[in-house]
């Protein structure tokens, strides 16, 4: 059976955010059983963790043998064996694939910069300064992702794919904020996605494992 890592703790601010979501979601959505290897404080520093995952993160994807790390890379291991996830046509599969890439790569360097500023260093004064920029910037790709997305209900049309797992997973990160739900657009979009069943399933069993541990 395929097992994720997780963390067994992580501070209330990071409860549903943390990245072993991403490959929960996906899993559900595919259909393929898993369970968690919870990872105690520290865990991720010991060496035989660091062989599996060279930075120390989750969630690390093992499976009969095989081992995968970054999130990007097991969404798509695991979208490959599940048409749920990539479509089998050639041209719909590389432009979900191109979503996952652009979430990755064109919003979530600058979502997380804002994330940074707020959680870890709002009492700092360089913070208070570089805010604001980080926050035009961040929105400045919001609206572009908005207009890209226009009035259908997924990135690619019609269907969900790994494209939009990867893409709500990125804008929930500023949920403590109004930054991206204040385009209805996007609000709208997040809110479809999160009513999956599949990522509920993913949500409530992150939870789970943070109060089984509590």
């Amino acid at each position: 059976m395929i097992t994720i890592s997780a963390f067994r703790w992580v501070p209330d601010f990071a409860h549903g955010q943390v990245r072993d979501l991403r490959a929960r979601w996906a899993l559900e959505e595919a259909g393929l059983p898993y369970r968690t290897r919870l990872l105690e404080q520290g865990d991720q520093d010991k060496p035989d963790y660091r062989a599996l995952q060279p930075f120390g993160q989750v969630p690390v994807l093992e499976d009969d043998g095989f081992v995968l790390f970054e999130t990007g890379a097991i969404v798509l291991h695991i979208g490959e064996r599940s048409e749920a996830l990539l479509p089998r046509d050639p041209q719909a599969r590389a432009r979900a694939t191109q979503w996952m890439f652009a979430a990755l790569n064109s919003l979530e360097p600058f979502i997380i910069n804002v994330a940074l500023i707020d959680l870890f260093y709002a009492d700092q004064e360089w913070a208070r300064l570089r805010r604001p920029g980080a926050v035009e910037f961040a929105q400045r790709r919001l609206t572009a992702l908005s207009n890209a997305l226009v009035d259908r209900p997924y990135l690619d049309g019609e269907r969900f794919t790994a494209g939009d797992l990867m893409m709500t997973t990125v804008l929930r990160i500023l949920d403590y904020t109004d930054i991206v739900t204040r385009d209805q657009r996007l609000a709208a979009y997040i809110a479809r996605c999160t009513a999956r069943p599949a990522f509920k399933r993913a949500l409530n069993a992150q939870i789970a494992d943070f109060k089984m541990t509590a």
